[in-house]
This record gives C-alpha cells, sequence and structure tokens, in this order.
C-alpha cells in the first residue's frame, strides 16, 4: 500500500521560567501561544503515536511491549482487511506543532483509490486498489489527489488558544492566564523567603525538550523541573 509522509522543518518556541534556586525547582513558566498549542496538542496523541516518539523502551508500563509485540507479530496472523499502520502509525495532531514531527517519526497519508470506470457515479473511495466497486463491480484502481489544507482553512492550524494572552504554565503543566495576583499567590504557596533566590531564565524548546516533556506528562508532577533543572539539562542556576 502507498504512502505519502508529510514532513516541515524542526522549529523552537522560548519559554520564561521562574525558577527557586534555593528549592531548586521552577514555580512557573510564562509562555505564548506557541508553547501552550504544543501542549495541548499533546492531548490530541494517540498512544501509538506516543510509543513510537520515546520508542518501546522508554515507554512506562507495557505499553512498549505491546507495541512492539504487535509490531513485530506476522501478517499472516491478522485479519486480511487489517492494516497495522492504523494502530502502530495512526494520524495524529501534533504535526502542526513542528516540535515532534520527527523527519523519520511524521504522520503517514494513505493513498485513496476511486472507481476507475468514468461513467460510474459512485462517489465512494478506497486505500485497496484491488477493491471492486459496489455500484458497478469495476475496480477501484484510480488513484485520487489529496488537497492538504492551507494555513488557515482549519481549526487546528490556528492552534487552540489565542494569542494576545501570555499563560502562566505551572510546574505540573496546569494552565492559567498570566496575572500578577497568581504570581504572587503562586511565590506564598511554595514558601519563598528570599525574592533574590528569584531568578528568571529563557529557554528554547525543540524538538529534544518537546520529548522530554512529553514523557515527563507521563511520570512526573514536576515536568518543568525535570526538563530543566535535573541532571542533564542545559541550564545552569548556579550563576
Amino acid at each position: 500500500m502507498e504512502e505519502t509522509s508529510t514532513t516541515s522543518e524542526p522549529k523552537s518556541v522560548n519559554l520564561k521560567l521562574l525558577i527557586d534556586t534555593k528549592g531548586q525547582r521552577v514555580l512557573f513558566a510564562e509562555a505564548g501561544k506557541d508553547f501552550v498549542d504544543f501542549l495541548l496538542s499533546l492531548l490530541s496523541l494517540p498512544i501509538g503515536s506516543v510509543i513510537r516518539l520515546l520508542s518501546c523502551n522508554e515507554m512506562v508500563g507495557s505499553f512498549g511491549k505491546l507495541y512492539e509485540s504487535f509490531e513485530n507479530l506476522s501478517d499472516s496472523y491478522l485479519q486480511p482487511n487489517a492494516d497495522k499502520n492504523t494502530l502502530l502509525k495512526p494520524p495524529s495532531g501534533v504535526a502542526s506543532t513542528t516540535l515532534l514531527a520527527l523527519p523519520d517519526k511524521a504522520s503517514n497519508v494513505k493513498a485513496l483509490y476511486a472507481c476507475s470506470n468514468s461513467y460510474c457515479n459512485r462517489k465512494t473511495a478506497t486505500y485497496n486498489p484491488q477493491n471492486s466497486c459496489t455500484n458497478c463491480g469495476s475496480t477501484m484502481s484510480a488513484g485520487m489527489t489529496i488537497i492538504e489544507p492551507q494555513q488557515g482553512e482549519s481549526s487546528a492550524a490556528n492552534g487552540y488558544v489565542k494569542e494576545v494572552v501570555t499563560y502562566m504554565v505551572m510546574d505540573d503543566l496546569e494552565l492559567k492566564p498570566m496575572s500578577t495576583i497568581t504570581s504572587i499567590g503562586l511565590i506564598n504557596k511554595y514558601n519563598v523567603k528570599e525574592f533574590s533566590a528569584l531568578e528568571e531564565k529563557e529557554v528554547s524548546v525543540g524538538i529534544e525538550e518537546g520529548l522530554k516533556l512529553l514523557k515527563a506528562l507521563f511520570e512526573s508532577k514536576t515536568a518543568l523541573t525535570d526538563v530543566f533543572l535535573r541532571k542533564g539539562s542545559s541550564i545552569d542556576i548556579s550563576e
């Protein structure tokens, strides 16, 4: 079965972190629309896409083993019309953000076929060019042109949140509109006594950080701290 892949150049988005240097933790991040849209797009990821992005060995629990065993299962055990890729490579909405649109892990778009009889008025399509038309019996072998939506043609292209608002992203990735009152309340909540211990750092979030955040969604309630402050991160707060 023919497949075409759609990829786009990886990009990065900026994020401003407020760090408690004494407590070695991120209190919250100040984020724009791009980063918030990226986080929200993770909610649309099918499990199969998550496993492909993180790899089987990186997955918590047994999902990785289930995925790998089905991937290795011989096609002779499958139903004739079953396609492994519907589970192993399902389409997702994350490609629109491009943060996780890795070149070798891009969403796949299957070829569609219509009835080869030009006089048949049956408006049906199939993924299998060997199928017969349910109207006239001719083969469904006429290739169809798939027109991808242009920027602005769909709600996904515009993202999920408005651009004019700045957002607060908590350490556990809870989202809120940015406000001074909320910021002060959060500082009090974490019992920060010395304001001199607070430090702002601007970071760039690209593919590597995006994958770490995706993994942290399943493992941690201190996702920002784990990704940007823990060992192996690019931030030095000892300056």
